[in-house]
């Protein structure tokens, strides 16, 4: 008999590529064999199959099995093969026959001892994958509103090893599956509203001009002086991601395995680990290769609070997904790139007891303790952080005083959603990943601001780093303000944000 080819398909980062999935029955000793790079799970998948097969009314071949996974210069890293493992196995048997056009359909799904089949990750990759293939997609029941997310294919949604061959040999029709897939709306109930911040004119006022533009952010004042308060009043004014971000950030989730909405992910995510973090855990990797904190704040945002308190390794790592929008990771196994365009927030003290320079309570830090402090934050990052904003302690008796700016976070998230409107229109991205050549298109200055701009640049030794960002930050400003070009006071704003002595001020008790 013939090799029978079932065609499947495995992750590389978060993009789907397919694999060939070969068995052979032939004479010889009874053994089950897979070949072409399979890692433990895979390996592990002859036990579940055997019982499956089994389970399912099948006889189990008592035969040489050899199983190649093609191509077999890629490793093989997941249980969503198993089904076409089996599937092979029963046709290379001539126990059923397709009424499907076997060579157009394409199968995942991970099986259990009694056939039954449980949902797998990255199924909206290998759904976009069968789109751009004009491939029938033959996936588990629990996955069927995550690949129904992408329009124009056929997918079959199966139970089972037996509803999968019923469904293949036409002995059940795939319309009598019914579920319905309705979208998430996005929730209204936040944590934090910019209302119920009290005073801080300046630090909203550059939560606003950050989330426009997707600047990264760097707030430091005393404990307990809203730093936190403030990022997490950010997704209260962020506007919901459009399609393509969706897509984008679903699969991030999806590969992941952390994929918890029925449909695509509506709401911009808000990612805040803790400051023990690993640098793997930051920025993706391991033993399979999986996204990190800074893929799944991927069209949203990443807060990092006490920032110095992470390590040195940990905050370095950041560099290039900061610069570049995406993760490259290479291992002896094989290099993959998670996306990363993400908007870092990052609080701090200024000092280690959380007081130096302020008014309510006096710092018992030593000068060397707090450029030490400060030190930790490399001159590399804090050139990546277009903002840096203080945040001071608000007296206890203003609290009690009503907002003097009446901002609200609907207010904000109006003049936020005008301002990206602007920018996806204009750059198809946000402003903070515009690159050299669309920066000398979009960002001209009128001659004064062009001025001050090279005045200020002069005075304070800029990188050519930091002419950019604050450009591109003054771009910003005055897409939030409507204007086509930038003013000297939108550059005037800019360089109040971006020149920050906090962290290189001299520092003394006098």
């Amino acid at each position: 008999m013939m090799v029978t080819k079932v065609k499947s398909a495995d992750l590389s980062g978060i993009y789907a590529y397919p694999v060939d999935v070969e068995v052979d029955l032939s004479g010889g000793l009874p053994s089950f064999n897979i070949v072409g790079l399979p890692d433990a799970s895979v390996r592990e998948s002859r036990d579940r199959i055997r019982s499956a097969i089994k389970n399912s009314r099948f006889d189990f071949p008592k035969s040489r099995i050899t199983v190649n996974l093609a191509p077999a210069d890629l490793k093989k890293e997941s249980s969503r093969l198993d089904i076409a493992i089996a599937l092979g196995m029963v046709i290379e048997q001539g126990k059923i026959k397709p009424v499907f056009p076997f060579d157009r359909c394409l199968f995942i799904g991970e099986l259990s001892l009694d056939g039954s089949v449980r949902g797998v990750s990255g199924v909206l990759s290998t759904a976009l994958y069968c789109k751009e293939n004009s491939l029938k997609l033959f996936i588990p029941s629990e996955n069927f509103c995550e690949a129904n997310s992408v329009k124009g294919i056929e997918i079959y949604p199966y139970s089972s090893l037996l509803d999968l061959i019923a469904i293949l040999t036409g002995e059940k029709e795939n319309s009598n599956f019914v579920e319905e897939c309705t979208d998430q709306e996005a929730k209204q109930d936040y944590e934090v509203l910019l209302e119920d911040i009290k005073g801080h004119i300046q630090p909203k006022r550059a939560l606003i001009i950050a989330c426009a533009g997707g600047h990264n952010m760097l707030m430091y004042g005393p404990p307990g002086s809203g730093k936190t308060m403030l990022a997490k009043a950010i997704p209260s004014i962020l506007p919901e991601m459009n399609n393509r971000e969706r897509i984008e950030t679903t699969m991030i989730y999806s590969a992941g395995g952390r994929l918890r909405e029925k449909g695509l992910i509506k709401i911009r995510p808000f990612r805040s680990p803790h400051h023990t973090i690993s640098h793997v855990g930051l920025v993706g990797g391991g033993a399979k290769l999986l996204p990190g904190e800074v893929s799944y704040a991927h069209n949203g945002v990443l807060f990092l609070d006490e920032f110095p308190e992470f390590s040195r390794k940990t905050l370095e790592v950041l560099r290039q997904p900061m610069e570049d929008g995406v993760v490259t990771i290479t291992r002896a196994t094989g290099s993959v790139q998670f996306p990363a365009k993400f908007m870092l927030v990052a609080a701090m003290n200024p000092c280690p007891c959380g007081y130096y320079g302020s008014k309510e309570r006096e710092c018992i830090c030593t000068p060397s303790k707090i450029l030490n402090y400060r030190s930790r934050i490399s001159g590399p990052i804090l050139d990546r952080i277009d903002l840096i904003v203080n945040v001071p302690q608000i007296p206890l008796e203003k609290m009690r005083e009503a907002n003097l700016d009446n901002l609200t976070s609907k207010k904000a998230r109006e003049m936020v959603s005008k301002a990206m409107e602007i920018q996806f229109k204009r750059n198809n991205c946000l402003n903070a990943y515009l690159n050299s050549k669309k920066i000398k298109q979009l960002c001209k200055l009128e001659s004064d601001a062009e001025d001050l701009l090279l005045s200020a640049g002069k005075q304070n030794s800029f990188s050519s780093r930091t002419y950019t960002r604050v450009l591109k930050l003054a771009r910003t400003i005055a897409d939030l303000e409507g204007n086509e070009k930038i003013k000297v006071f939108h550059i005037a704003e800019a360089l109040q944000f971006k020149l920050s002595d906090f962290l290189s001020e001299n520092i003394s008790y006098d």
